[in-house]
């Protein structure tokens, strides 16, 4: 099961998405905006290069002026059947010649630029060393509410990502895990988020017994045991929109504490994801959550923020932490997954991800919350 495919995003779309990015730019006191391959790029224009390499491409965006695509000649073919490339200027350059002053003929001499977070170091300082009176900023720093309120073709795709990664969870709690390494239960989720349309597995965290307590543990050859405690953890890009979500299972029966203690992380998920409304604050969710564990004399033991967005890649703005005071906005999705680490012993998570309605916010994920125990 894949699910239907999703309505592809059109010119249209890219052009209104770069018409916005421009004017935010603008709004924010920058002359415009840099953007280096990656999810900026392909969110922007639906174009992603064959292959990053020291080559510069660049999309330059300014306010008033064309879109203008900066790409090595011998990609430009590649970059012409970009969905949103009707929508923009292709500027190519050949080997042998240089791409920074050809950049630089497009760049007020004296602007400051937002630039895509993962531009290569190599290709700022080029362009700095062309144009040393030019100033920049990275995007998350400027723009931080880019990518962070999704249209409805977008929220559709998320769903259909969240749904797969459930489907993914309602298959994997009922295979064997008892005798078996964390690898080999982490190898059955991504097989199975690629049959439930998946694209790209990005984490596949299966947290057994004691390493339940790093909440990034990488599965490993540790083989799981009767009583022990499973954090599964887990999300990739199906149709280039992310999944995230984590459940808590139980090998067996638990003990009472370890029932608690997840009853207690599932309230606290509640709390937080009670919180969701236009207007609040991000930090309103974390505190939410982690008011619920910190009463129940757990607070040291949950040591991350609430949660992170989500869009065309798996973290992105906003972040559900204390000292975030964006407010949230209909459209925006996150995560909200509290945790509790006992440290060489357990730990539970919860994770749903959810999104801003007009009068609260909805879950993407709906699988079992409570505890399910495993053989």
């Amino acid at each position: 099961m894949t699910g239907t495919a999703p309505v592809p995003f059109t010119a249209d779309d890219y052009k209104a998405r770069m018409d916005r990015a421009a004017r935010q730019a603008a709004d924010a006191g920058l002359a415009g905006l840099l953007v280096a391959p990656g999810p900026d790029l392909v969110w922007l224009t639906g174009y992603a290069p064959p292959a990053v390499t020291e080559r510069l491409t660049l999309l330059v965006l300014a306010a008033g002026r064309e879109p203008v695509l900066v790409v090595p000649t011998l990609e430009a073919p590649d970059a012409e059947k970009a969905t949103g490339a009707p929508a923009l200027v292709l500027r190519d350059w050949t080997d042998g010649k240089d791409p920074y002053a050809l950049t630089a003929a497009l760049l007020d001499a004296q602007g400051r630029f937002g630039v895509s977070d993962n531009a290569w170091a190599l290709h700022l300082l080029g362009l700095q060393k062309t144009l040393p009176g030019t100033s920049y900023v990275s995007l998350t720093e400027a723009l931080p509410m880019l990518r962070a309120v999704k249209d409805a073709a977008e929220l559709e795709r998320l769903a259909a990502a969240g749904a797969a990664a459930d489907a993914a969870f309602e298959e994997i709690r009922n295979v064997r895990f008892s005798g078996r390494r964390e690898s080999e239960v982490a190898a059955d989720l991504a097989a199975l988020l690629r049959r439930f349309g998946h694209s790209q597995v990005d984490f596949t965290i299966v947290a057994s017994g004691p390493n339940g307590a790093n909440p990034h543990h990488e599965a490993g050859d540790r083989r799981i045991e009767r009583g022990d405690m499973v954090v599964l953890d887990f999300g990739g890009l199906r149709d280039g929109y992310g999944s995230d979500t984590s459940r808590t299972v139980h090998v067996g029966e638990p003990t009472e504490e370890e029932r608690r203690v997840h009853d207690l992380v599932r309230e606290a998920q509640e709390a937080g994801f009670r919180a969701v409304r236009p207007g609040a604050a991000c930090q309103h969710v974390d505190r939410a959550a982690r008011a619920v564990i910190a009463d129940a004399g757990y607070g040291e033991y949950f040591i991350h923020r609430t949660g992170h967005g989500i869009g065309v890649t798996t973290h992105e703005p906003p972040y559900m932490i204390e000292g975030e005071e964006q407010p949230l906005v209909p459209g925006m999705c996150f995560s909200v997954e509290p945790g509790v680490y006992l440290p060489g012993r357990f730990g539970v998570r919860i994770e749903d991800i959810v999104t801003v309605t007009e009068d609260g916010g909805r879950r993407l994920n709906d699988t079992e919350r409570g505890m399910v125990t495993v053989d």
